[in-house]
């Protein structure tokens, strides 16, 4: 199912699915009017994507983002549309954002849930599964998403995590150990 719908007025518009405590489906919202100072749990995904040599795509989010601009973070991370399977999200979003298409993808981290408020207020509330991702191909990111990006060697990567957690967005922050401790 695709995560674009038609307003009435023409333009897109994105949804996410609203949950329970216990993980459940209990609706849909608007993406662009969920992310507020009162963000509700909603489901997303976080993906890590290694290439070839076995380095790890690591993103800086475009200077436009509303939330955390300019932050290295994951490779790439999303929503899945209401009825889009995880798996279907994924790769969507790896083709929206990096430009690239995905040969293996692996649920890393099942159970991940975080929440985070930003330097402007916003909180991000989400269950937010983990995958291991591979690709073949160089990205060739879509600047509203990404300004630009890095491949590194995971041990360096945890290293950050550990040391200087403060330079990567919060989730990946807290996801690098937990993947470290699984990898």
């Amino acid at each position: 199912m695709s995560q674009q719908t038609s307003a009435e007025d023409g333009a897109e518009r994105e949804f996410v699915v609203l949950l329970d405590e216990a993980h459940q489906p209990v609706g849909v919202a608007d993406k662009a009017v969920v992310h507020t100072e009162d963000t509700p749990l909603h489901l997303a995904f976080s993906c890590y994507v290694m290439g070839p040599d076995e380095r790890v795509l690591l993103t800086r989010r475009s200077l436009a983002k509303t939330t955390w601009p300019g932050v290295w973070t994951n490779s790439c991370c999303g929503h899945p549309a209401p009825g889009e399977s995880m798996e279907e999200a994924v790769r969507r979003r790896a083709r929206q954002e990096l430009g690239i298409e995905l040969t293996e993808i692996t649920e890393a981290l099942p159970e991940f849930r975080y929440r985070a408020v930003s330097s402007e207020g916003i909180v991000e509330n989400e269950f937010c599964p983990v995958f291991w991702a591979r690709t073949e191909d160089t990205p060739t990111p879509d600047a509203d998403e990404v300004a630009e990006f890095t491949w590194a060697a995971w041990p360096d990567l945890a290293v950050l995590a550990e040391r200087t957690p403060w330079v990567i967005s919060p989730w990946a922050a807290e996801q690098i150990p937990q993947l470290n401790r699984v990898r």
